[in-house]
Formats: structure tokens, C-alpha cells, sequence
């Protein structure tokens, strides 16, 4: 199975301010259902489960995945077990991830799968992905096999589920892994809707005639490049200490853009601080073989955290960025959000409404300012490929 295609940031299990998530409390003799958007089609999938951050095994009672028809109810006749070497049923050990046998299922690129999972004794606490504008679901009992959805509540976290691969479907060579913070995980954008950057950015591969990539969205809201927010645990570990498991271990990994820093600006990191930490991340992808695309900070001034030292900084990491040379290529998702009166300011059409995250339509510009060019070049780095630069779109 070669291209990841879910999300694959979790964090550890706790309460989680401003919202319904039971992942501090954990589950026990409950279904969770989770709705995973995918980039792209195929004929085949096999799901991760996650216990990452987990303290002791986790049992999974059954596990199964359906192509999502609307809220908790599946497509009829789509509806398939999961098994993990063989069984029904699985133990996933703390600290670890769990892949589930391959299973055929058609599935269509820009849809979404339904990941359900039955734990049927208490878990403790829960490592999950806890801000998702996705609605997801949750039920008493084993509900794995359930088509209808009816009984389902709505829970707004990805728990337990970490991500999906889908194999043999068109040609995808690879996947690239979006890394960063709020504006890459879900920004202010439409709940249920997609409208993520990532998301944007594979409806624009999925429309390449010829050889193309995944997208993996390894976005966490609330997230620092540099470390760990104290006491807040629901943001992450910083981009730095979770680079293996979320970008470079993912299956089919080719290229990251790394959008992340503006929350380290926020925290009164410094420019010469933010640029080391861009230099861990990029020799680590190329010790890895795998390309590294720069995206410059979007625009903040008007927001909670500008003051005009932070603004300093902004300034001196976004030209690092875009002349420093180090990166293999250049998003500038600075200039493609910023307003035409005040380049410092979001554009008010991009504009969530707190100066600091993107709204759908900025969105979209973000993955817009991406040159698909740069994700996947003949380069020496990376001497097995095969794309061959052919980004027409279909008619």
C-alpha cells in the first residue's frame, strides 16, 4: 500500500477546552465513527489505528469501512470488516500504530470513508485529532456493522483512526504531506465541507492529466514548530519532535510544505529561532530523500498576537524563506492572501474575520499559490520517480 491519504497528526488524550471530545475520559463499550476525506481514488484500503500517545494497550473488539453516504450512514453494499493479520479483532500496544489487512473497496478520489472501531473495555485516555471541522460520530455497543447510522451521536474529534491508504487506483506516484499548524488543519473553514488548503490543493492534483500525488494533511491546530505549548497538550508536540511519525514515516511520502511558525511568532520566538528550526525539518527530509517546499507565513496584522517586534520577525523568517535557497521550492502564500492596500493585512475576502486565518475562499488561494511543479521535478534527490511534468488538467 503505498499512498497516505487521511490525516496523521494525532495528540495525547485529555480534556480539550471548548469542546465535546471524550478522549480525556476514553471510551468503553462505544462505537466511534470517523469520517476521512480522501485525495485520492482506488480499488483497495487499509486503515491505521492509532495508540500513540496511548498509556496501555488499547482492545479493538471490530473495526470495519464504508463509503459515507451522509452523516453516520454508509453507502449500502460498501460496508466491509476490517481485519489485522487475520482476526477480527486487535490489540494495539501503547505507544504504537496498527495497520489493518488490505480490504477491496472502490472509492472515489475527493469522497469520504467511514472508520468505525469498537473498543469493548475501557481504553483511558484516548489519543485522537481533536479540532477537525469534520463532524464525527459516536454510539454504546458494537455499531461496526450498522449501515443506517441512525443511532449515532456527533463527537467534532477524530479518535483512535489516524489515517487511510488506498492502493491500485490511478497513477499516483507518491503523496505530499502538508505540515503546519491551524491555517493547514482546519483554519476557520465551512465544517463538513472540505474546504481545508490541503484539501484544495488535491482537488488540484486529482485534475492532472498523467502522473500525479496524494495529499496527507499533517496540519494541528494550535500547533509550534519549536515545542510543546505547556499545559495544553491538545496542540501537539512541536513540528520538530513529531516529524517522524507524521510526515516522514507516512506511506508514499515524496514532498512536505511546511506552513508553520506564526504561532512561535505569537510565543516570541525569534527569526534567527524559527529559521534553525526550518533547517532541522529540512535536513531530516533530505536525509530521507524527500523533497521540502517552503510556504512564507500568511499575513497577521490586525490579529490577537501582531505587535510591531512580531511583525519584525514575520518579515525576516518570510524572506528567509523566500530567498534563503535552502528549501527545494517556494510557496508564497504570503503574497498570494494578502491585500492589495496593506500586504501585511489577509485580504478582507480571505479573511475568516480574525486577521489571522484564512476563510474557504482563502483557502483555496493558499493551495492556488502551490506550483504542482515543484512538488514532484526530476531532481537527484529522489532518482526513482517517474513524473513527467505533464500537469494538464482534464477537460
Amino acid at each position: 500500500m503505498g499512498h497516505r491519504l487521511g490525516r496523521a497528526s494525532p495528540v495525547e488524550g485529555g480534556d480539550i477546552p471548548w469542546s465535546g471530545c471524550p478522549a480525556g475520559d476514553g471510551l468503553k463499550h462505544r462505537t466511534v465513527r470517523n469520517a476521512v476525506f480522501l485525495s485520492a481514488g482506488g480499488d483497495e484500503v487499509r486503515v491505521r489505528l492509532t495508540n500513540a500517545f496511548g498509556e496501555r494497550p488499547i482492545r479493538v473488539g471490530r473495526a470495519s469501512v464504508a463509503i459515507q453516504d451522509e452523516g453516520a450512514a454508509a453507502v449500502p453494499g460498501t460496508l466491509r470488516s476490517l481485519t489485522f493479520d487475520g482476526r477480527r479483532g486487535a490489540t494495539i500496544p501503547a505507544g504504537a500504530e496498527l495497520f489493518s489487512d488490505p480490504v477491496a473497496l472502490d472509492v472515489e478520489a475527493l469522497s469520504k470513508l467511514l472508520v468505525s472501531v469498537y473498543t469493548p473495555q475501557a481504553t483511558g485516555p484516548v489519543t485522537n485529532h481533536p479540532f477537525t471541522a469534520q463532524g464525527n460520530f459516536l454510539v454504546r455497543g458494537d455499531a461496526t456493522r450498522d449501515v443506517a447510522g441512525g443511532g449515532f451521536a456527533s463527537t467534532p474529534c477524530w479518535m483512535l483512526t489516524s489515517g487511510v491508504d488506498v492502493e491500485r487506483g490511478r497513477k499516483v506516484t507518491g503523496t505530499v504531506v502538508a505540515l503546519g499548524d491551524s491555517i493547514t488543519d482546519t483554519a476557520a473553514t465551512t465544517g463538513n465541507a472540505d474546504q481545508r488548503w490541503p484539501d484544495h490543493l488535491a482537488r488540484r492534483l486529482d485534475a492532472v492529466e498523467g502522473p500525479t500525488l496524494s495529499v496527507a494533511n499533517a496540519g494541528l491546530g494550535g500547533n509550534l514548530l519549536l515545542g510543546e505549548r505547556d499545559g495544553q497538550p491538545f496542540y501537539g508536540v512541536g513540528a520538530v519532535d513529531r516529524l517522524d511519525r507524521d510526515v516522514l514515516d507516512q506511506s508514499g511520502a515524496r514532498t512536505v510544505i511546511l506552513l508553520e511558525g506564526i504561532n512561535d511568532i505569537g510565543y516570541g520566538s525569534s527569526a534567527p529561532e524559527i529559521i534553525d528550526g526550518y533547517r532541522q525539518i529540512i535536513d531530516r527530509a533530505h536525509a530521507r530523500g524527500l523533497r521540502i517546499v517552503g510556504g512564507t507565513l500568511l499575513p497577521f496584522k490586525g490579529s490577537s498576537i501582531w505587535t510591531p517586534e512580531r511583525q519584525e520577525t514575520w518579515s525576516a523568517v518570510n524572506e528567509w524563506i523566500r530567498t534563503g535557497g535552502e528549501f527545494d521550492g517556494v510557496a508564497d502564500f504570503a503574497a498570494a492572501t494578502a491585500s492589495a492596500g496593506d500586504p501585511l493585512r489577509l485580504a478582507p475576502a480571505y479573511d475568516s474575520g480574525d486577521a489571522l486565518h484564512p476563510g474557504d475562499a482563502g483557502t483555496e488561494a493558499t493551495a492556488a499559490a502551490v506550483d504542482l511543479d515543484q512538488l514532484m521535478p526530476r531532481h537527484p534527490r529522489d532518482p526513482g520517480h517517474d513524473w513527467d511534468g505533464d500537469h494538464r488538467r482534464r477537460d
